[in-house]
């Protein structure tokens, strides 16, 4: 068995076919479950219903020659579930904080949720901040530059989307997917760099040793 050849085979496999877990929070009622209905299943419905804890879809999609697999959860935003979907943070590599355009509270609370993703998720995690609902522009509370001053202050990329007319759904979450691949190809290739060293390193001292008992044995 070619060992060089059983490496290249398993970091190609490494690095071609990734698992993601991505968070949507925000507020109760912004419209978390039909934007991920939109993308997981093109549905939508106008039937309104509180996710109670939490709940999750997946969906594989293709970026190049990477096969990424998305575990997509979509958490309450009640207060009443906040200890139950805390845990949920652990593990994510994404997270998209979402509020409507016509609801000035829940864009006034993202300052809350990006609080919760800097005490329980990852410091490397990916953000994305989406205002949904635009396409209701005669009730409109915030407009797109409120967001996008926001989503410049926290240094994240910006959105506005809407479920129900399938606007930027698609490219919200293709970007942030992006993101997250593009920070675990460096990831891995650099474990992949330091462990071809590592071997590199330990066939040099091995070559070395047996050069030194070789002559020893001369003398």
């Amino acid at each position: 068995m070619n060992s060089n050849s059983d490496q290249q085979d398993f970091f190609y496999n490494l690095l071609s076919h990734f698992l993601f877990k991505v968070l949507l929070i925000g507020n109760s009622g912004v419209g978390k479950s039909c934007m991920l209905m939109r993308y997981s299943e093109n549905q939508f419905t106008n039937n309104f219903y509180n996710t109670i804890g939490v709940d999750f879809k997946t969906k594989t999609i293709a970026l190049g020659e990477h096969n990424v697999k998305l575990q997509i959860w979509d958490t309450a935003g009640q207060d009443r579930f906040r200890t139950i979907t805390c845990s949920y943070y652990r593990g994510a590599q994404g997270i998209i904080i979402v509020y409507d355009i016509t609801d000035r509270e829940s864009f006034e609370n993202v300052k809350t949720w990006m609080a919760e993703i800097d005490k329980y998720a990852s410091e490397s995690v990916n953000r994305l901040l989406v205002g949904n609902k635009a396409d209701i522009t005669e009730r409109r509370e915030v407009s797109y530059e409120e967001g996008l001053e926001l989503s410049r202050l926290y240094q994240i990329p910006f959105y506005e989307t809407s479920a129900k007319s399938s606007i930027n759904i698609e490219a919200a979450f293709t970007h942030i997917t992006k993101n997250i691949l593009n920070r675990e190809l460096h990831n891995t290739r650099a474990v992949v760099r330091k462990t071809s060293n590592l071997r590199l390193q330990n066939r040099q001292q091995q070559q070395q040793q047996e050069k030194k008992k070789q002559e020893d044995l001369c003398c």
